[in-house]
């Protein structure tokens, strides 16, 4: 038989598109903490993206019980693994998870720290408001 002459499936008689589900992150995934619009200094200890060591001063952003946004001038591999050090000298390792931003030399990171327990809980000195 001719492929040209095979009968078509009937067209749809539909004259509008049906409405299509559209969710922001937000929606999608709620937040496991509170972010805190506050900054601390903080040293961080790794390798960067060049495999090549490193101790440095840091500013932390965007505060949370799980992490915090840091602005440093290195360029860090997303998924390694960083020593952060706080003003009160406890540390703890935190996991890169996201480049944020790059400019003029300067790159912020949201890092999430890799364990939970009293130690990351109270890492910023600050209590947290509960999550709504």
């Amino acid at each position: 038989m001719d492929p040209k002459h095979l009968p078509h499936p009937p067209k749809s008689k539909r004259t509008h598109a049906a409405p299509t589900a559209t969710f922001t992150r937000c929606q999608v995934a709620k937040r496991r903490s509170s972010r805190m619009a506050l900054t601390a200094s903080i040293r961080l200890s790794g390798e960067d993206r060049l495999k090549c060591s490193f101790t440095m001063p840091a500013r932390a952003t965007n505060l949370n019980k799980h992490g915090a946004a840091v602005q440093l001038s290195r360029d860090l591999a997303v998924g390694s693994v960083l020593l952060v050090r706080n003003q009160f000298g406890s540390q703890v390792p935190a996991r890169v998870v996201a480049q944020l931003t790059a400019s003029q030399g300067v790159s912020t990171y949201g890092i999430q720290f890799v364990e939970q327990d009293d130690k990351t809980n109270n890492f910023w000195g600050i209590s947290f408001p509960p999550n709504a």
